[in-house]
């Protein structure tokens, strides 16, 4: 049984249970284990008065972090964290564990995040920790039935590519046969071609790659994107969505994780929508008060952080510069300006969108003003020429999102096995 299915009132009850021993307190004459499974903890209790004198030895000598068996008797008793105990009549050493542990479980002693990584398996069985991934999980549910629930199809693109996805250079270049091959970095331009054969609305949740030399608390190398894309629509559409995906994620794990945010100490709320809305033209107005910044140029770091302090929460800048924009993403009028979005919270960017030029010989000229060679996106401009609709997505970053909403320090204690600039293990 897991430690959630017993309860006080099954006083009396003979159960089997089993997990992981997280503590040991010998008091002499009574030894208590508190024995954690994925739900939670259960306290095991022997008097040396009761309990059998092998079974009894043998307790007080478990090393922490060895999985046993226990057979035993729930007795209720209020002082017990969970208002009852249970009374062993055996218990079974599964597979003991080493001594002295590579850290420490029970969160006593703090331990620096490389140990941690280095550990990882390990350092998942703290609750803080197993905390973060069971609200990820949540996360990925959420996000998965809401897009269902608004006629998105799921799709699975390639992440082996011969081409890059904005023509860039950082890519991983990977022995593919006798070929040329990158990991993808984005799944967007397969994405699009999706939408010239009809499906309209479809989603993907995978892995992208990155060969970026940061080495900073919010970038990795792999990372989890969910990304959409969405026909007879614009850019202000797949904004509406993203925001109410958004909300419904908070919701969501308000509603599911209370327990797991309270292992966090943290008081979520559900963001209000709409999100505001500010344009890139804005923004630099409110980063010139600190620092002056040319009109056109990305936002960094610094500039980010300012603007960030200014409006706090999650806000969407938008109408990027079409230069420091993808070629793939369709402009106003005045040409110099896209109809592109990005969605932040404080200075950190969850989300990257626009709505996308579907014209082809517009597309071509765009390829080619970025320095770029139209035959090496044949595979995709030929999607094009077919009768392409109007068109827009985003990417949302799994893990930026989860770093955002729990208020994380380090992106890489989002992800199970993190990779980044100097990891690749485990």
């Amino acid at each position: 049984m897991r430690s959630t299915e017993i309860t006080p009132e099954k006083d009396g009850e003979q159960v089997k249970v089993a997990g992981w021993v997280h503590e040991v307190r010998d008091l002499g004459g009574l030894v208590f284990i508190v024995l954690r499974d994925r739900e939670g903890f259960l306290q095991i209790t022997l008097p040396k008065k009761v309990i059998e004198r092998e079974t009894f030895n043998r307790a007080r000598k478990i090393s922490r972090e060895s999985v046993i068996k226990v057979e035993g008797v729930v007795k209720k008793e209020e002082k017990a964290p969970n208002g009852f105990e249970i009374i062993p009549k055996t218990i079974e050493v599964l597979n003991e564990s080493l001594a002295p542990l590579p850290l420490e479980v029970t969160e006593k002693v703090p331990a620096d995040l490389d140990t941690r990584l280095d550990n990882r398996f390990i350092d998942l069985r703290r609750p803080k920790i197993n905390a973060i991934f069971r609200i990820k999980s949540q996360v990925v549910r959420s996000i998965r039935e809401f897009l269902y629930e608004e006629g998105f199809i799921e799709v699975q693109t390639p992440k082996i590519v011969s081409t890059a996805t904005e023509g860039g250079t950082e890519l991983f270049p990977i022995s593919y046969f006798e070929k040329e091959a990158f990991l993808n970095q984005s799944p967007q331009l397969y994405k699009q071609i999706m939408m010239s054969a009809g499906f309209e609305k479809v989603f993907e949740i995978g892995p992208i790659f990155r060969a970026e030399e940061h080495n900073t608390t919010r970038h990795l190398n792999e990372a989890t994107s969910i990304d959409i894309e969405m026909s007879f629509t614009d850019h202000e559409g797949v904004m509406k969505i993203l925001e109410r995906l958004i909300a419904r994620v908070y919701a969501d794990v308000l509603e599911k994780c209370g327990k797991f945010l309270q292992i966090l100490e943290l008081n979520l709320e559900v963001p209000k929508i709409p999100f505001p809305r500010i344009s890139y033209s804005s923004a630099l107005e409110i980063v010139r008060r600190s620092r002056e910044i040319p009109w056109g140029e990305d936002l960094d770091l610094q500039a980010l952080k300012i603007l960030g302090a200014e409006i706090g929460g999650l806000y969407f800048i938008t109408d990027w510069p079409t230069k420091i924009k993808p070629f793939y993403v369709m402009t106003f009028e005045d040409e110099r300006i896209s109809k592109s979005f990005d969605l932040m919270h404080g200075y950190i960017e969850l989300a990257s969108g626009a709505q996308r030029e579907h014209r082809y010989e517009r597309l071509v000229e765009n390829i080619k003003a970025k320095g770029l060679h139209p035959e090496s996106f044949e595979f995709y401009l030929k999607a094009f020429r077919y009768g392409m609709p109007p068109h827009a997505g985003w990417g949302l970053g799994l893990e930026r999102l989860l770093m955002a909403m729990l208020n994380l320090g380090n992106i890489r204690e989002a992800m199970l096995f993190p990779r980044d600039r100097t990891r690749i293990s485990p």
